[in-house]
């Protein structure tokens, strides 16, 4: 049996859960921080991709395929996230939950099977990579709104 893995971020954001919303839910701004999309919506049944940098190493082609799968305005929004060249099939969900004047952001991603050598080598990449670059892309996008 195969025991999946999640990954999982909790922080303090300084900024009040509907500007916080609109950063994940607008897509224009949405395609500033996190990845350039092809039709995004925060409307359930979405279908759009996210489009990158290819990995050739990972066998990741740069493109991931999303639906969103649960909106509720202002605390959730849930898509799955397939990368396009792996195996790789997860669901990343933002949960916003108002802190005083600010918000908790807690982000999942699910569905990492760790016996595989790509995903678990892929787990480790976009671990680094939500703590790091896109957090910290995702803060510079909440002071310029």
């Amino acid at each position: 049996m195969t025991s999946l893995t999640t990954f999982e971020l909790d922080e303090f954001l300084p900024h009040p859960p509907a500007k916080v919303w609109r950063v994940l839910s607008e897509p224009e701004l949405l395609a500033g921080w996190l990845m350039p999309h092809d039709g995004f919506a925060p409307v359930v049944g979405t279908r759009f991709a996210f489009r990158t940098e290819p990995v050739p190493q990972t066998s990741f082609s740069g493109l991931v395929q999303c639906e969103v799968l649960e909106v509720d305005p202002g605390r959730l929004l849930s898509i799955s996230w397939s990368s396009e060249g792996t195996a790789l099939d997860t669901v990343v969900t933002w949960r916003l939950v108002a802190e005083g004047t600010g918000t908790r952001l807690l982000l999942t991603q699910e569905g990492f099977d760790l016996d595989d050598p790509d995903q678990a080598r892929a787990f480790q990449i976009m671990n680094g990579g939500w703590r790091s670059h896109v957090f910290t892309r995702m803060v510079a996008a909440l002071d310029r709104v």
